[in-house]
């Protein structure tokens, strides 16, 4: 009616002085130590994933490796020392006779047949040359996967007459010191005397007896033909 109040209803008015009460749901927080051992679980499994990929990718070096080393199917002892433990590229320079820097770790991906001695080559350094280059020519169609090195050990010149038959050769200076710390000579001789191994993996594994003639070469020559049988399945010409 005109001019009337409408009434309020007195259960929709609000309480005066009186706040509502809000609904709140309460999460309990990770205790501490329950959260440090989640994160622990998590990086082990991680870790675990990461060895089992680096197993899995290693696997056919680790088996070429066995079958060389343990089952040795020709059942014959090999003619080279085995170097246990195998002791990888060190992470140092060489100097190329253009007097260009190259890291070490570049002879890696390819089995190494290295030399070591002075520029000036004397008789013995240029009969290691010799047989180097005579061992890697008599492997035929698989010696593409052999590279012959030449480590120089100091500054002086070499002579003009060796360098036809270093075409196909990687010549490195460097310094004596260094090669000391990576390669050594078995006892009683010199660094220069032997011919080394090196997988492509750049670890050292082989030192054949010092001062090879022709004899010994031919038992050499079967050393390198059965590294390089059991490693055919993953080891390829080339890097």
């Amino acid at each position: 009616m005109s001019g009337s109040k409408l009434s309020e209803d007195p259960s929709s008015a609000k309480p005066e002085g009186r706040d509502h009460v809000l609904g709140l749901t309460v999460y309990d927080l990770p205790e501490p130590n329950q959260a440090l051992a989640d994160e622990t679980r998590r990086t082990r499994i991680g870790r675990w994933k990461m060895i089992a990929v680096l197993l899995v990718s290693a696997a056919p070096v680790i088996a070429s490796y066995f079958t060389y080393y343990v089952i040795r199917p020709e059942g014959r002892r090999n003619f080279g020392e085995l170097i246990d433990p195998q002791r990888p590229l060190p992470g140092i320079l060489g100097l190329d006779l253009a007097g260009r820097t190259h890291p070490l770790s570049e002879l890696k991906g390819q089995w190494l047949l290295v030399s070591v001695g002075s520029g000036s080559c004397t008789e013995l350094c240029t009969q290691q040359l010799y047989f180097q280059r005579q061992l890697r020519e008599s492997l035929g169609k698989e010696k593409d996967r052999l590279d012959r090195v030449w480590l120089v050990s100091d500054l002086q010149p070499i002579p003009a007459e060796l360098t036809p038959g270093l075409k196909d050769a990687t010549v490195l200076r460097v310094p004596a010191d260094e090669l000391a710390r990576w390669l050594a000579p078995a006892s009683g001789q010199d660094i220069s005397e032997h011919l080394y191994v090196v997988d492509p993996m750049g670890n050292w594994m082989m030192r054949f007896p010092a001062r090879l003639d022709i004899e010994t070469a031919a038992k050499a020559k079967r050393d390198l033909e059965r590294l390089l049988r059991a490693a055919n399945s993953w080891d390829k010409a080339g890097r």
